[in-house]
């Protein structure tokens, strides 16, 4: 276990300076570094944890936020990569918050199953959701436990949406409020994420390139405003770190990021097959459903056709950002997405 604080405070959007991938070289003053691996949901499972608090950062249910990754990324170098000097996470952290992140086995520092060093062909695809919940289920008992609250706030990015939104429905007692950032729904046709393994046998997990990466992206992007998305450097800074979460996908000429299949065996089992995956009328939480226009992944059509299911939670929102896409948290308008998240994070509560 790790501990670190870091007295220098960028500004939300200073200018796009790139710092070092190390977490701890760019964070606001006071704020606290932990770095941990912490048992999953099944023996011999180690899940890597990351949390950002701030010193004034009270332990109370509606200022503790988990965060869960999508399909093929890992949630560090999502949540917590200083672009311009400032994560989401150190965003988070520096208005009082206690922020952590977790990667799901088989992704990022977690514990890679013995089939990810094995030939993908012919193997069962790794990391279904119901074992991913086993492990938010681990990480999040963690937490209250650590912190001594009884409930936290739960946010997911696509995939992790769908993992929280069904934790929430199945755990109310536990889940205090829930973000749903870019999340998915039923769908005609494939995802996106099966771009790059999109073979009819799946295999235990997929083989993702960088060209790759970037192509599904800018799907969507407006041809003469891609050259806007991001400031000088961003995107590379990210693939670089992202990328090195997998050594032994570095190591492939080109090098790849290796992804488990199991997120795309429910999908055909259920969001391509019309069968949604959780019930959202189980949700009990207030809920924040934020997404940005050109998201291409999990299109605005699919938060219109979920957010009147949410029929039993208080205070629910939708916000669709301008000129952003599935990753806007790492993009220029990222700031829209933190305000408008901090926003839900910081009211009062319904009634």
């Amino acid at each position: 276990m790790l501990r670190r604080t870091v007295l220098a405070a960028p500004a939300l959007l200073a200018a796009p300076s790139l710092r070092g991938p190390h977490p701890a070289a760019a964070q606001p003053a006071g704020v606290t570094f932990e770095e941990m691996l912490v048992p999953g949901g099944d023996p011999g499972i180690q899940l890597y944890l990351r949390n950002k608090r701030g010193a004034s950062a009270p332990a109370r249910p509606d200022r503790t936020v988990l965060c869960v990754h999508g399909a093929t990324y890992p949630a560090s170098t999502g949540f917590d990569l200083p672009l311009g000097g400032l994560s989401w996470m150190d965003y988070m952290a520096a208005r009082g918050f206690d922020v952590w992140c977790l990667d799901l086995r088989n992704y990022g520092r977690s514990t890679r199953e013995a089939a990810m060093a094995q030939p993908a062909e012919g193997a069962a695809p790794l990391t279904p959701g119901e074992v991913a919940l086993r492990d938010i289920a681990a990480a999040a008992a963690f937490i209250r436990e650590r912190r001594g609250v009884p409930k936290l706030v739960h946010l997911g990015w696509s995939w992790g949406s769908s993992l929280m939104a069904r934790f929430t429905a199945e755990n109310p007692a536990l889940v205090e409020r829930l973000v749903l950032y870019a999340p998915q729904w039923l769908r005609e046709g494939p995802s996106p994420a099966a771009a790059a393994g999109a073979a009819e046998a799946l295999g235990a997990y997929r083989r993702v390139t960088r060209a790759q990466a970037r192509e599904r992206w800018l799907n969507g992007v407006p041809e003469a405003r891609r050259g806007a998305l991001f400031p000088a450097g961003w995107y590379e800074h990210w693939a670089d770190a992202t990328f090195a979460t997998d050594p032994e996908g570095m190591r492939e000429v080109p090098s790849v990021l290796r992804a488990p299949n199991g997120v795309l065996a429910d999908s055909r089992a259920f969001w391509q097959a019309g069968r949604p995956w959780y019930d959202p009328a189980a949700i009990t939480a207030p809920t924040l459903i934020v997404l940005a226009e050109w998201d291409r992944d999990t299109p605005p059509s699919m938060a219109l056709a979920l957010f009147p299911l949410l029929t039993r939670s208080p205070g629910k929102r939708l916000v669709l950002l301008g000129e952003g896409t599935h990753g806007i948290m790492l993009e220029r308008n990222r700031g829209a997405l933190f305000q408008a998240v901090q926003l839900f994070l910081e009211e009062a509560g319904p009634g």
